[in-house]
Order: C-alpha cells, then sequence, then structure tokens
C-alpha cells in the first residue's frame, strides 16, 4: 500500500517575530509559498542593514516550488524578493495590482529578472499545482491585502495575512466577511491567523477617525503641515491630499520611499488628486506656508529619514521652523522608541506645534484586536489552529483565545520557525525541523556576516582595537622594526605614552624569548602577544581592547 502524503506548512519566518514573513505548504511533490518579507536588524546587529529568512530547504526544494503568493505589498512580505529570487531558477507570482507593483520596482532596483509577475483581483482563483488559491479581500493599511482561501487534497487551509475589520474604511470596501464565512459553513481544515494585536483588547478603530483628525488638525494651522508616516500606508496619504484640497494646500512628497510608493500609486489609480495639488520639492518656495503640506518617511525616527534631517537642519531644502505643524502619523516599532524620542525633543526644540499619538488620534493599527480575532475564528470554524504574524507571547496568547472560541487543545498548535507541522483530517503534529534562521543583509553582502562578524563588532564597539605591528627580518629572524602601536577606540595613545611604552616593552620581551622568529613561530607569538596584553591593559584600566598583532616579513 502506498505512502499517503500528509499536508505539511513550515514557518520559515514571521513567528516568534515580527516580520520576515515566509510560509511553506507542501503537498506531496508540490510546494507553495506565501510571502517573501524582511524584518529590520536588532540593535545589537552592527552595521547590518536587513534581515530575511534562510531559504536553503526552498532551493534545496526548488523543483517542488509551484506558486510565491503574496498577502500585501509591506516590506516585511515582499521586502526579501530580491535577495530569495535570484537564488532560485525561475518565480512564479502572484498578487494584486499595487502588491506586484511594488515588488517590480524592488526586483528592478536589484536587477533580478527570473520572477514571473501575475496579477490577480480579490475574488480571482488561480492553480499552482495541487493547490487552488483563492484571494479574499482584507481590510489593511495598504491597498490591495488579501487573505489567502487555498484549496489542498486534505481540505481548505485560510491564511488572514495582515488583516483587521473595518466597516468604514478609507477605499469603500470592507473585508469580504461573507466569503470567509461560506468557508467556514463547508469547512476549514487549518486557520493561520495574524497575530500582532492579539494583547488589545475590543476592537482596531476605524482609519476613517485619522482622517477626521487631520481635517481639524489642518483646519487650525496657519504655517506649514509636516506629516511623518509610513510611505505604504497609501490610505492615510490619500486621506491626507483630500485634506489638503479642501483646505487649499499642495503637497509634497519627501524621501526616496515616499516619493516612489506615491508615484506609483497614483499612476495605478490607488490615489488619487486633483491637478496642481501635488508639487516637487524644488518647487514650494514658490508657495506661502499656509499651502503647504510636506509628507515624509522618518515617523521610526530614523537617522536619515527626512524628518530626522530635517528636525537636525540637515536636510538640503527644508528646516523646521516654530510656524509649522509636525504630525506624527505611526507608533513606534518595538524598539525604536528611544529614536523616535529623540527626534520629538529635537522637533520641540526647534519651536514647531508636534502631535503625536499621545497627544492626539493621529494613527490607528492595520492588525486585528482580540474581537475581531474572535469574529475571524468564529466565521471560518476551523478544525485547526495556527497563529503566525507574532512574537512567541503573542501566538501563545492568540492560541489561548482560540481554544476560548472552542478550538480543542490538542487541535491548536503553537509553531517555532522552522518547524514542519504535519495535518490531515485527523490529527495535527509537529514532526521535525527544516533548516531555518535568519540571513544578515550588509551591503551588497548577503549572508556573509555571521554571529562571529557580529561579535567581532560588538566588541570593537564597546571596547575599541589595539593594533601591534612589528617587523622581523626573514634572514635573521630577528626584530628590526616596532613593535608600533596603534589605538582605535581605545586611548588616544599621546595622551597614554607611559601605557604605550610599557605595552612595546611587554611585546620586546616576548619577541626577545626566540632566538631567532621564523614563520613556524607567528601563531605561537601573536596568541601570546595578545593573551599578555589583553591581561596587562586589564589590570591597569580594567578594559578589554580588541588585540591584533601584525607581524611584517621583511
Amino acid at each position: 500500500m502506498a505512502h499517503k502524503s500528509k499536508l505539511k506548512i513550515i514557518p520559515l519566518g514571521g513567528v516568534d517575530e515580527i516580520g520576515k514573513n515566509m510560509y511553506v505548504l507542501e503537498y506531496s511533490d508540490n510546494i507553495l509559498v506565501i510571502d517573501c518579507g524582511l524584518s529590520f536588524p536588532k540593535e545589537d546587529m552592527l552595521g547590518i542593514d536587513l534581515v530575511i529568512p534562510d531559504v536553503q530547504y526552498l532551493v534545496k526544494n526548488q523543483e517542488k516550488i509551484r506558486a510565491f503568493v503574496i498577502t500585501h505589498g509591506h516590506e516585511d512580505h515582499i521586502g526579501a524578493t530580491p535577495y530569495i529570487f535570484p537564488q532560485l531558477e525561475h518565480a512564479q507570482v502572484y498578487g494584486t495590482r499595487l502588491t506586484l507593483a511594488l515588488v517590480e520596482q524592488k526586483l528592478r532596483e536589484h536587477n533580478v529578472g527570473n520572477a514571473n509577475l501575475n496579477t490577480v483581483a480579490p475574488g480571482d482563483t488561480i492553480t499552482a499545482g495541487c493547490f487552488k488559491v483563492r484571494f479574499i479581500h482584507v481590510n489593511h493599511s495598504i491597498a490591495g491585502a488579501v487573505a489567502l482561501a487555498i484549496e489542498t487534497p486534505e481540505g481548505v487551509v485560510i491564511h488572514t495575512g495582515d488583516f483587521k475589520i473595518d466597516y468604514t474604511p478609507v477605499d469603500g470596501t470592507i473585508i469580504d466577511l461573507g466569503t470567509l464565512a461560506a468557508y467556514g459553513a463547508r469547512g476549514v481544515l487549518a486557520l493561520m491567523s495574524d497575530s500582532t494585536n492579539v494583547e488589545r483588547s475590543g476592537y482596531t478603530m476605524s482609519e476613517k477617525k485619522v482622517g477626521e483628525t487631520f481635517d481639524n488638525l489642518f483646519a487650525k494651522a496657519d504655517g506649514r503641515v509636516f506629516v511623518a508616516m509610513f510611505a505604504s500606508n497609501i490610505h492615510r496619504i490619500q486621506m491626507l491630499i483630500d485634506a489638503a484640497e479642501r483646505y487649499g494646500r499642495h503637497v509634497c512628497f519627501v524621501g526616496r520611499s515616499m516619493v516612489n510608493v506615491s508615484k506609483l500609486a497614483l499612476s495605478l489609480g490607488d490615489m488619487k488628486a486633483l491637478d496642481g495639488t501635488i508639487v516637487e520639492l524644488d518647487t514650494l518656495d514658490r508657495y506661502p506656508d499656509h499651502q503647504i503640506v510636506i509628507i515624509t518617511t522618518g515617523s521610526q525616527g530614523e537617522p536619515m529619514a527626512g524628518l530626522t534631517r530635517m528636525a537636525y537642519s540637515e536636510h538640503r531644502k527644508l528646516t523646521i521652523k516654530s510656524t509649522d505643524m509636525v504630525i506624527v502619523s505611526a507608533n513606534p516599532i518595538p524598539g525604536n522608541e528611544k529614536l523616535i524620542s529623540r527626534v520629538i525633543n529635537q522637533l520641540y526644540r526647534c519651536g514647531a506645534e508636534i502631535i503625536y499619538e499621545a497627544i492626539e488620534r493621529v494613527h490607528v493599527s492595520g492588525h486585528a484586536c482580540r474581537e475581531e480575532l474572535k469574529t475571524m475564528i468564529a466565521l471560518t470554524k476551523p478544525r485547526y489552529f495556527i497563529p503566525v504574524h507574532g512574537e512567541f507571547r503573542h501566538l501563545c496568547q492568540h492560541a489561548a483565545l482560540a481554544e476560548e472560541m472552542g478550538v480543542a487543545t490538542e487541535r491548536i498548535i503553537v509553531p517555532n520557525m522552522g518547524d514542519v507541522i504535519e495535518l490531515d483530517k485527523t490529527a495535527i503534529h509537529k514532526n521535525g525541523v527544516v533548516p531555518t534562521g535568519s540571513v544578515l543583509i550588509d551591503g551588497l553582502g548577503i549572508g556573509d556576516v555571521g554571529n562571529v562578524v557580529l561579535r567581532d563588532r560588538k566588541h570593537l564597539s564597546e571596547d575599541g582595537l589595539i593594533i601591534i605591528v612589528m617587523a622581523i627580518e626573514k634572514e635573521s629572524g630577528l626584530l628590526v622594526s616596532g613593535p608600533e602601536i596603534i589605538s582605535r577606540g581605545f586611548v588616544y595613545v599621546r595622551e597614554s605614552e607611559v601605557l604605550m611604552d610599557k605595552s612595546k616593552d611587554l611585546v620586546r620581551r616576548i619577541i626577545g624569548n626566540y632566538d631567532r622568529v621564523d614563520q613556524s613561530d607567528w601563531a605561537q607569538i601573536k596568541n601570546k602577544v595578545k593573551d599578555d596584553l589583553h591581561k596587562y591593559l586589564y589590570d591597569k584600566l580594567q578594559r578589554s581592547p580588541m588585540v591584533l598583532p601584525i607581524i611584517v616579513d621583511i
């Protein structure tokens, strides 16, 4: 009797973390990949630009990959595409119009040409191997967001994507609850649901409430209005454009991502503006202050973003002044609280009027709170429940919520990254793991910075560096020059001459223990210099710089 295949769900990212979303559905020789996202580096990842999923499992099994399906165009769902697609021979990609336009922009910037992009609309169904995927409209903080109903040989798996239930969305199209309920009535094998806001009770506020706040703020603003926000929140940008037009203001976009995304959304018709509303940065001086709205990046206090440079008078065209109103329309991403606080403090020093969430309702989340998460479970009636898109505490709390809603404990799986979750109509369980983790992007380098390099960077940043240069004559094996000491981030050599002289004496004594120094002795000498100098410097200053001995053969 042939062994029956089982459906496998494998998170390669997006669990035990916010970001880096990537989920694999596998049945027999068919693989469907949901999303291809990145995350931003943690504070201890010095010099790292981006973090992407480790996809060696996909590379190894790429002949099985039938399609990538993308839920929406946020960085944590599409940002890894230009780094991961080149590792595969070919990528068949499906997503809504704006989502794929953003993906295409990324791939073009990185000269990636091995992806076939296929545009779908909510309500469409595509076939990918043994899978059929229906795209279901949901509300989120970007246009074109969808949930996925995936028909597999074992039953229907619903992946919610990032969602909330908004009955008054900016684009007028509410989440397609009817389709979700219809699947629930027919039977859903498993629900994979967004866990981001599970700690928040009640319902997520409608995006239109932010629009009302913008209207009130514009009504009382006498000077320029600056709004810092995420470039991808097109619905919010549309509300700002509408408010600007009502109050006779022109809109200028500042920041590379803001300019790129707004141009794209306007060209696709996902954003609309009257002729003359949008103006270029170089033409702003033609208009009085009370006719200007500037929408900029920098809502997270990023050092190189528009708002930060304006606050510190480092922007080539714009500086914040006392007559300006500055609206920070975003919540700090966990870990960015200090950065944004620093920028807000600096904006206050500029004398401007500052509006942020603690003062006015200028931001709402794009993710469902507890009551909406309950609604999703109630409508889909899943046999199995798998919380995704959240840190581990979010996943655990979402699992507990599902249990409250009547899903049996043994039918709930809280996943770890790389877990192979096997399920069929009779049972669900974990069965092993696949290689996974994080690949660090530093400049043009992909994955060439690992834990050892990060540890060295941390060491250098905290304790500094001492370089010892010694010249050994090849013929005699004697020290003929040095040791010379170079100090970076440890002590200033001229102010610590005694310490440096004694360090040189210590190195000379180590060399002096050899009648002649051959190349075979170099490793031993370097280790001895490192150890003894470490001990000496720590005894004197209670500091442990990185010691780097260099022997030059003359």
